[in-house]
């Protein structure tokens, strides 16, 4: 029986419960103990969220494709865009989602330190992948080559900043997981909770390789 009801028998109600109206002969009754929870709702409505989420980004992404030839006499991507740099962004990023991917089989196993070990490689690697991402703005901005300079820039920046803004959220919300994870272990919260965070996490995953293609590998192209 769940542990969130309680029984009743017909004619009479636990000690300390108010009952409007005693119950039909033979009749048996529940009362709640403790709030419900609808079974992966919280799943359900995060998956809504990352839908939403898309929006955002298919909108950055038509941007950008509408502008990302209005150069307005500036350097174009082919001059500013370091491949080499970027390939090791991408490698720090897609090894963050593999290590991510080991701490939720360690949950499985209801392993909590090396759950909270395979997260804590994940947060190095994604702020690894913010480090060389503000290093490469920096650059940019230093080579006079702002979010000001074109319409270009302005799309690049927007789209750009806007994943790694989405990066950071992510990192903040891994350290607090990891601060609830050690304070009070593998509950059934925790766990619903480190699943959302996967799904949010492999999404900025997929978000950047279409940031990568998009954006950098045929932004090189003449």
């Amino acid at each position: 029986m769940s542990d969130t009801t309680a029984p009743f028998p017909a004619g009479g109600a636990p000690l300390g419960a108010h009952t409007p109206s005693a119950p039909h002969d033979g009749e048996l009754k529940f009362m709640m103990t403790s709030d419900y929870h609808p079974p992966n709702g919280t799943l359900l409505g995060f998956w809504v969220y990352l839908m939403s989420d898309c929006l955002v980004f298919a909108c950055l992404f038509a941007a950008y494709g509408v502008l990302g030839r209005n150069y307005a006499g500036g350097p174009t991507g082919a001059e500013l865009f370091e491949l080499p740099l970027v390939a090791l962004n991408t490698t720090f990023l897609l090894l963050s989602s593999i290590t991510y991917g080991f701490a939720m089989i360690e949950m499985q196993r209801r392993r909590q330190g090396a759950v909270l070990g395979w997260l804590a490689v994940t947060g190095v690697l994604g702020a690894a992948f913010l480090s060389l991402e503000l290093y490469e703005f920096a650059n940019l901005i230093h080579e006079g080559a702002g979010p000001w300079r074109s319409a270009f820039l302005s799309s690049f920046f927007t789209l750009v900043s806007t994943h790694g803004l989405h990066v950071t959220f992510g990192i903040v919300w891994l350290i607090t997981l990891m601060v609830q994870v050690g304070k009070h272990g593998l509950t059934a919260p925790n766990r619903r909770r480190l699943m959302c965070l996967s799904m949010f996490w492999h999404f900025l995953d997929v978000v950047w390789i279409g940031v990568f293609t998009f954006v950098y590998l045929m932004g090189v192209l003449p």
